[in-house]
């Protein structure tokens, strides 16, 4: 774990942009002195033209009741995490979700059958703002529990390539959430960043705690009607929640979605209606 961690440390250590500091600067102060950390991830990680893109973080927080002014946005949290809102500065738009440090870290293990967290955190992420030196170590221990959770629930098979047990892990866990993905995204980013994904297979492997015991077509029943419960509560807090649906099929599914106002005033609405096609065409999975 010792090799696995400094790795994940100075992955996480890396600069990033100025701007996607501000933004993450404003999301902790809007959320006081409960937040710990803020985490930069996903596709817009390594893009330079942030306009018209909707840059994605995760907020650590020490808990959901200090987090927020409302009592059934902690309970909301606590209950089906994470919260997600939107938030926008200076012109760009971001999401943002929040779990709490405790979920932070058994959120990214085995004693998890969502492949949300530890799907993601698998993958590159950055520091874009923390609040003190705890917090920073905390956050690392709960990233280096990303990696060795996706390879192990995913398994090593006898002569397989680190690559390819990457990119059949990845694809594993896509087909255990409703995706806006085209087929191979997977292996896209594992192919877009190879020495990254060979140089951390080693030591993510010799951390694997245990091979998680869920079997993948529990994960997937079970991944499909999380989606639509986070999606439901989505509706909730995330403004513009209808828009940014369209958004990220359209971006990640090579569709050409335009939302009807009524679809835009009733996101979760908009969601079921549009879902059944989606599913037909394959635009999601």
């Amino acid at each position: 774990m010792s090799e696995l961690r400094a790795l994940v440390a100075e992955e996480l250590s890396l600069p990033v942009d100025p701007r996607v500091r501000a933004i993450a600067a404003a999301i902790a102060e809007r959320h006081g002195t409960a937040s710990r950390a803020v985490l930069f991830y996903g596709s817009c990680l390594r893009e330079e033209k942030l306009d018209g893109l909707m840059l994605d973080f995760y907020l650590i927080v020490s808990s959901y009741r200090e987090a927020y002014g409302k009592k059934w946005l902690a309970a909301a949290n606590r209950l089906i995490p994470p919260n997600v809102f939107y938030f926008e500065k200076d012109g760009i738009a971001a999401k943002y979700a929040v779990l709490s440090e405790g979920d932070f870290y058994r959120l990214n293990g085995p004693e998890t059958r969502s492949v949300s967290v530890w799907a993601r955190f698998a993958q590159p992420s950055r520091f874009a703002w923390v609040a003190d030196e705890q917090a920073r170590e905390r956050a690392i221990e709960a990233v280096s529990r990303a990696a060795p959770t996706l390879l192990a629930a995913a398994g090593r098979r006898a002569g397989e390539k680190p690559l390819d047990w990457w990119r059949r892990a990845f694809a594993l866990t896509f087909s255990a959430e409703l995706r806006a993905e085209r087929k191979g995204r997977g292996a896209s980013f594992v192919d877009r960043d190879r020495p990254r994904f060979v140089r951390f297979t080693e030591p993510a492997a010799a951390a694997i705690e245990r091979r998680p015991k869920a079997s993948w077509r529990r994960r997937r029943i079970e991944g499909k009607f999380l989606s639509v419960a986070r999606l439901a509560k989505a509706s909730a807090t995330f403004a513009g929640g209808a828009d940014y649906i369209a958004w990220k099929i359209n971006r990640h599914a090579g569709t050409q979605i335009q939302l009807k106002p009524w679809q835009q005033r009733h996101p979760l609405l908009a969601a079921v209606s549009l879902l059944p096609r989606l599913i037909r065409s394959g635009a999601v999975r």
